[in-house]
């Protein structure tokens, strides 16, 4: 099993920026690919961004140059940092870890952003 705790999330106003942390632990070997989705109330959850194991990123078009992907391999940590951001942006926020052909989620941590 692999464990995902979210992490960093909060009440901010637009233009300010947050930092999310993904933090892995477990059965971590063989993971690779972390990524960020998020929920908006009444909506459906979507894709953010998301790292390879060797360091490639990929992200939406809604938060591309904005968001930021790192990881951390040492501590089995992904973030994300988040700048410029927009009331829409307003979501609960989750990581997800591959291991194989499955993904572990975290609980999430709720991004708040005030106008």
């Amino acid at each position: 099993q692999v464990q995902v705790v979210e992490s960093g999330g909060g009440l901010v106003q637009a233009g300010g920026s947050l930092r999310l942390s993904c933090a892995a632990s477990g059965s971590i070997f063989g993971t690779s690919t972390r990524g960020w989705y998020r929920q908006a109330p009444g909506k459906q959850r979507e894709w953010v961004a998301r790292i390879t194991s060797a360091g490639s990123t990929m992200y939406a078009e809604s938060v591309k140059g904005r968001f930021t992907i790192s990881r951390d391999n040492a501590k089995n940590t992904v973030y994300l940092q988040m700048n410029s951001l927009k009331p829409e942006d307003t979501a609960v926020y989750y990581c997800a870890v591959r291991k194989v052909s499955r993904d572990y989620w975290g609980q999430g941590t709720q991004v708040t952003v005030s106008s």
